[in-house]
């Protein structure tokens, strides 16, 4: 007997195979059962004939119960009609444990009960999809920067100064003094990007902003490369570059789990570099063109803004040098006009937004220590990000993605609480 997943039997056509599964749904006639089997690995539909397995397992098959858990043996079909291209003629099956009323039926449910339920949730066909796109996002991830020879480095998620200098962050006691949870690793990337010249952190980030849109969340995953000896042109090249080969890499590896989905494929199939740019002051122009007249030179664009941006292309776009009063401290001035930064915002096409911020950062001392007084920021507790540039400074760049709201414009889900296994939102923190 053949042990397996889901996802091998292709392996074993024609073969009888032994699958540990869940039984995500099920329907049956007089003389025959439908079971939809689901293992982790995959989906795939169990048939079971009456006539062929006797009396006592077709009975047993029948009064399985949604989500029991099971051994199911059977026998490897071809099936084109079939998502996996393969479906099982059950001949036996192995009750382990029966689960007595599941409360995510096979009906509509409101957000909040199946928020409640997240635990469950996460086991329904479109969950398990956006995990395993998140995953393969995650794989390319480290494998696009290890073939261009970044190294990973952990920055500390527990923090003695805000990387942006911002407020909204989440502050604890560090015994006798205080400490935050980091909104970014990206000053302590660029003290390794110093040491080992590029370098990319992939960790948690934490944003104690109010906000209850469908593009936040409190507790995100970011991936933030730093290079040394790179300027403003060559940080877009790497973003576009890796955007482009994580998309690639989903549709190759997550054809099945898109289909499930419902994705437009056609969409991501020309995200492929280069990307289109447009500068903050071109911006401007077009929204006023689209009849935005409320936004003016020196605001920041929200979501109608950037959706009504990036409708304009196919593809991501790059939002270029906006206004320095807009941007943090540590981002480079144009040379040519100082009252714009370095700094481009990636907009991800379909109204889902931002998805990258990046720039060329500040490589000199003095700069830096003005612009940080500008800020009203504690030099003292930033004497180590500025002694950067007093040992060696050189040009850098960097940047950061965030990883759910590029799943959710992949996988096309609206809200992005839906690409992360456990939200934290605004009123959430359960389960």
């Amino acid at each position: 007997m053949n042990k397996t997943t889901i996802s091998k039997v292709g392996h074993f056509v024609g073969q009888e195979v032994k699958i540990g599964a869940w039984l995500a749904n099920k329907r049956s006639s007089g003389k025959i059962a439908f079971f939809q089997l689901r293992d982790g690995t995959g989906f795939i539909q169990g048939v079971v004939v009456k006539a062929e397995v006797g009396e006592e397992i077709f009975l047993k098959a029948k009064n399985i119960t949604q989500e029991s858990s099971l051994y199911v043996t059977g026998v490897v079909r071809e099936d084109e009609r079939a998502p996996s291209g393969y479906e099982l003629t059950v001949t036996n099956v192995e009750v382990i444990h029966e689960a007595i009323d599941y409360p995510i039926t096979p009906k509509e449910h409101g957000t909040e009960f199946l928020m409640d339920h997240r635990h469950l949730w996460l086991r329904s066909k479109k969950q398990h999809a956006n995990m395993k796109v998140r995953n393969e996002i995650i794989r390319a991830t480290y494998e696009f920067f290890n073939k261009e020879g970044f190294v990973k480095v952990d920055p500390p998620i527990l923090t003695g100064s805000a990387p942006e200098g911002t407020t909204e962050l989440f502050a604890t006691k560090y015994f006798d003094e205080d400490a935050y949870l980091s909104q970014s690793g990206q000053l302590y990337m660029e003290a390794t990007a110093m040491a080992l010249g590029k370098v990319f952190s992939f960790g948690p980030t934490f944003r104690a902003e109010k906000s209850k849109t469908r593009r936040h969340l409190i507790e995100f995953w970011m991936i933030e490369p730093e290079m040394a000896f790179y300027e403003f042109e060559d940080n877009l090249k790497v973003q576009e570059e890796y955007v482009s080969y994580v998309v690639q890499s989903v549709l190759k590896n997550c054809s099945i789990e898109l289909k499930a989905l419902g994705r437009n494929t056609s969409k991501l199939e020309n995200i492929v570099a280069p990307f289109p740019r447009i500068s903050y002051d071109d911006a401007i122009k077009l929204l006023h063109e689209k009849g935005f007249d409320d936004i003016e030179w020196g605001d920041d664009f929200g979501a109608p803004h950037e959706t009504a941006i990036a409708e304009t292309y196919d593809k991501p776009v790059f939002i270029t040098h906006y206004p320095t009063s807009l941007k943090p401290f540590y981002m480079q001035p144009d040379p040519i006009n100082d009252k714009v930064v370095l700094c481009a915002d990636m907009i991800a096409p379909e109204g889902y937004g931002e998805i990258i911020g990046g720039s060329e950062r500040i490589h000199d001392y003095e700069l830096l220590a003005k612009r940080m007084k500008e800020h009203d920021l504690d030099l003292d507790a930033y004497k180590w990000y500025a002694e950067l540039r007093k040992y060696g400074s050189v040009p850098h760049s960097g940047f950061g993605l965030g990883l759910e709201r590029t799943v959710a414009w992949i996988c096309g889900v609206e809200h992005v609480r839906e690409t992360i296994p456990f939200p934290r939102l605004l009123n959430r923190l359960y389960p």
